[in-house]
């Protein structure tokens, strides 16, 4: 049963940092000593957005995530594939039965050979449910230096849902408090064009309310689109409202 007390203090977190030092803390009672969390608002059928815009929470070293996530290698991890396809907790257990049956690719294969030699064997990953298609996040708790699988399955048959219980109330805690992404200032015009899609406006409403040619609306709607890196204008108003650079209503 988790603590009140606990409860309280993630739900009343003042800051991201804040609240991933009480997690680190929390979960390495357990035997984990190494998360990483990342959650993508902008996820499309084929990609998961741009990575500038992703929020990324980490405890293991700099060697570590300059590799997994500098280097984008968590873009062929086995078990970020899991969580971009399912809910819910999962044993690192399926590894070795992917390595078994060949269902992993080369790619994947040289993820958990990184993985290996820097002491990434045994843990657990979360995949948070959303009611939105475009939010994907995920937790991955890695155990301990010596750690077996065998042991940290026994762990979570007895701790599991306190541990994935926290971890939720933390990731919504998280999506709730400000996170500073680097943005890509959009012009004026770029602007205001996307806030008139935003207020429900079509190209041929905005050309005429803007006395300019539907061409002009749709460069501006490219050019914006480039500017934050989307692939749709949806996303593009999307993400500018994110960033405080339109005003939808």
């Amino acid at each position: 049963m988790i603590p009140t007390d606990d409860l309280q203090a993630f739900l009343n977190a003042p800051s991201i940092e804040n609240l991933w030092d009480m997690l680190a803390r929390r979960f390495a009672r357990h035997g984990f000593d190494r998360l990483i969390y990342g959650a993508t608002r902008y996820r499309t059928g084929t990609s998961l957005g741009d990575p500038d815009d992703f929020i990324l929470l980490s405890t293991h070293d700099r060697a570590y995530t300059d590799r997994f996530v500098g280097d984008a290698l968590y873009f062929h991890a086995p078990m970020v594939r899991w969580a971009l396809d399912n809910d819910g907790a999962c044993s690192w257990s399926v590894l070795h039965e992917m390595a078994e049956t060949g269902t992993l690719t080369a790619d994947e294969r040289k993820v958990m050979e990184f993985n290996a030699r820097r002491g990434v064997t045994a843990g657990y990953s979360i995949s948070f449910r959303s009611t939105s298609p475009r939010l994907k996040a995920a937790m991955a708790l890695t155990a301990r230096v010596g750690k077996t699988q065998d042991e940290v399955d026994a762990v979570w048959r007895e701790h599991g849902a306190d541990i994935q219980a926290i971890a939720t109330v933390a990731h919504l805690r998280i999506l709730s408090l400000p996170y500073t992404a680097p943005a890509r200032t959009l012009t004026p015009r770029q602007r205001e064009v996307l806030g008139w899609v935003g207020d429900g406006k079509t190209v041929q409403d905005i050309a005429q309310i803007l006395n300019l040619t539907p061409a002009t609306i749709e460069k501006h709607l490219r050019l914006a689109r480039e500017a934050l890196n989307v692939e749709t204008t949806a996303q593009a108003v999307l993400k500018a409202s994110f960033q405080h650079q339109i005003h939808s209503s």
